[in-house]
């Protein structure tokens, strides 16, 4: 069972990663913050009980399912609301998600990177980001899954309710299709 400090640290420890997880996916900030939130009770209210290793896989699960519930909500919203005008959504979207600034950086690199190095770094951060979001969205689940959240197949397989084999063959195709995207872009990774 894990304990209370468990179960905090473990979210502590996943807040960040959720969030950015759950914003590629909704494209919206306040929504991804809101999805992190009740994904994070969910897993105290009816998890904090489990065994502290099963946390991370149900805290996934949990995820996901937030993420299609909120896109289910947008569409339902949509259809009720699509010919009322007072109801319509604006299109108003300037605030943009800024991966570099949630970036933690340990070592401080100011002192010893030109700012050359420092623009093309932020460049090549805004060019993967745009390309991640730009994936499918079963690809960039796996893909965020296996490599940002660093589970391996069975467990991403779990976490998305599939099989393995679809988990291997939507990482293959993100890989892919990021390879070719960035190298369209002249960036080698």
């Amino acid at each position: 069972m894990a304990s209370e400090h468990e179960l905090s640290e473990f979210l502590k420890s996943v807040e960040m990663r959720a969030f950015k997880r759950a914003h590629y996916h909704v494209r919206d900030e306040e929504a991804a913050l809101d999805i992190v939130q009740d994904s994070m009770m969910k897993l105290a209210e009816h998890y904090g009980d489990k065994p502290a290793a099963e946390l991370p896989m149900l805290f996934q699960r949990i995820l996901s399912n937030c993420v299609l519930d909120w896109f289910r909500r947008q569409k339902t919203r949509r259809a009720l609301f699509s010919s009322l005008g007072d109801f319509e959504m604006d299109g108003d979207d300037s605030t943009g998600f800024d991966l570099l600034s949630t970036l933690e950086v340990t070592v401080d690199t100011r002192e010893t990177e030109s700012a050359e190095d420092t623009v093309r770094r932020a460049q090549i951060f805004h060019a993967i980001e745009s390309e991640v979001q730009a994936l499918p969205a079963r690809q960039r689940e796996a893909f965020l899954l296996r490599y940002w959240e660093e589970m391996d197949v069975a467990e991403t397989a779990a976490a998305m309710g599939c099989s393995e084999g679809s988990v291997k063959t939507h990482c293959s195709r993100a890989v892919r299709a990021l390879s070719q995207a960035l190298q369209s872009k002249g960036i080698q990774l």
